[in-house]
């Protein structure tokens, strides 16, 4: 017997075009795509879960950079009209795939950057959020936020709890309870954004977003000492501090064993610039 989604619409688009996957020189860009405002649906979530994996797995990937097809929007969260329709169990199930493949992002140990190339509200910022880096462009006039509120409804792919770690509780209640949308110069003071990025003459944003990937990348950067770091700060902090302790050693330890910590030590002592190979 066929089953249908009730998630989908009568012809619901291919994976490969609402997640977007290019991989070149080191940087895996992963383009959210379903215009005109990149939203979310169950489909868009797995072809997502599925490209993370494809990034961990590949060995020539180093840093992963995570943006929105287009100029206008990041991502504009979920698909309203698909929750609209869908029973109660498959917003309780939908919800909780998008919590796993948030959770994915965060504990692959690679670098992920967040390329808020336009619009990035509701849950398209709590997939910013998962992401360890958000970068904007310097003009940016676009708006970021949480504002389910308006709704009737909370953050539910991670809003309440990761925006709360990041800015503190009060701060987070504050925004989320107002339904409050920041611009890009007051997301940036907030710290909800940590670097504003000025493309070059005649460069896009997206170009700009991968020039900035690329300084995270080998021969300049030592790639697998950077994910480790993510690791022991993604994992490490959530636990106590003599378990954190323990990670943090365990994690050194994978790093002493490796060739770019022979290399990064040996051009220190013959004073030259390392060339690393995230190795």
């Amino acid at each position: 017997m066929q089953t249908t989604n009730p998630a989908s619409t009568g012809s619901p688009a291919a994976p490969s075009e609402l997640v977007q996957v290019e991989i070149d020189q080191g940087v895996a860009v992963i383009a959210l795509s379903n215009p005109p405002a990149n939203t979310y649906s169950y489909e868009m979530m797995q072809a997502l879960d599925a490209a993370i994996l494809r990034a961990r797995f590949d060995d020539s990937v180093h840093v992963i950079l995570l943006c929105g097809a287009g100029e206008r929007f990041f991502c504009a969260g979920a698909d309203i009209a698909m929750l609209d329709r869908v029973t109660p169990s498959f917003k309780y199930n939908f919800c909780l795939h998008a919590n796993e493949t948030l959770l994915r992002i965060e504990n692959t140990a690679k670098l992920v950057i967040a390329a808020l190339n336009g619009h990035t509200v509701g849950g398209g910022l709590e997939v910013a959020l998962a992401a360890d880096l958000r970068i904007a462009p310097v003009a940016g006039r676009f708006k970021i936020g949480l504002p389910e509120v308006a709704l009737g409804v909370l953050p539910g792919t991670g809003g309440t709890q990761r925006l709360a770690r990041l800015l503190g509780k009060s701060r987070a209640i504050e925004l989320m309870a107002k339904g409050q949308n920041l611009d890009v110069s007051e997301a940036l003071r907030l710290g909800l954004v940590n670097e504003l990025i000025e493309p070059a003459a005649g460069e896009t944003f997206h170009t700009a977003a991968r020039r900035y990937a690329l300084g995270f990348c080998p021969p300049g950067r030592a790639s697998m000492a950077v994910g480790r770091i993510k690791r022991a700060v993604q994992a490490g902090s959530e636990q106590s501090l003599e378990a954190g302790l323990a990670l943090e050693r365990e994690l050194q330890q994978q790093l002493f064993q490796s060739s770019d910590a022979r290399e990064g030590l040996r051009a220190y002592v013959e004073k030259r610039s390392p060339q690393f190979r995230g190795q």
